[in-house]
């Protein structure tokens, strides 16, 4: 009987200690508490990098610098965001309906654009407009439906379009082609 009591395994062995979670967890608090404590300094202007307040404060301590006439078009608004250039001007297409033949599946496609030129050059963009016109509708009327549906194709389309401008305007006349609308029937 001795030997059969000796062969029972666990019995002379002590319980194996389950590992504390408490570390773990103190952890994660730690790093919650940490993330979101940058993310409050960052955010309201504690740190000087991140979205949040103006540092630009006058010399007197008001903070009032639009009311003591210092205020620079170029600087950066309440946000951040740098204001957009003033020496610009926009020339509004026409708006094309362009079908898109019996094969697909959508029968037009309806583009409206405008070309953000330089102030002096507008008058002389302004009269090349039915060259600009025909360079569009040509362009989109020989797209194949794939190549509107294909990801990323607004983008390929839009480049393609102000090259085609910048070539019958001239390269230093349009700056950009704004897409108002594209719309698929």
């Amino acid at each position: 009987m001795t030997d059969a009591a000796a062969d029972v395994p666990g019995e002379d062995e002590e319980p194996k200690k389950k590992s504390s979670k408490l570390p773990l967890i103190i952890g994660v608090v730690l790093a919650l508490v940490g993330g979101g404590g940058g993310f409050y300094a960052a955010f309201s202007g504690l740190l000087p990098f991140g979205g949040g307040g103006d540092h630009t404060a006058p010399a007197d301590g008001h903070g009032d610098t639009a009311a003591a006439g210092a205020h620079d078009p170029h600087a950066a608004d309440d946000h951040g965001a740098p204001l957009p250039d003033a020496n610009v001007a926009f020339i509004e297409m026409p708006q094309l309906i362009i079908s898109m033949g019996p094969s697909s599946d959508m029968h037009h496609l309806r583009f409206l654009a405008s070309l953000e030129v330089p102030p002096s050059h507008m008058a002389e963009v302004e009269s090349l407009k039915p060259r600009v016109v025909d360079v569009l509708n040509n362009y989109l009327r020989a797209l194949h439906p794939s190549d509107i549906e294909a990801p990323g194709a607004l983008i390929r389309i839009r480049s393609q379009m102000l090259r085609r401008v910048q070539l019958v305007a001239g390269e230093d006349r349009v700056r950009d082609l704004l897409i108002m609308e594209f719309v698929l029937n």
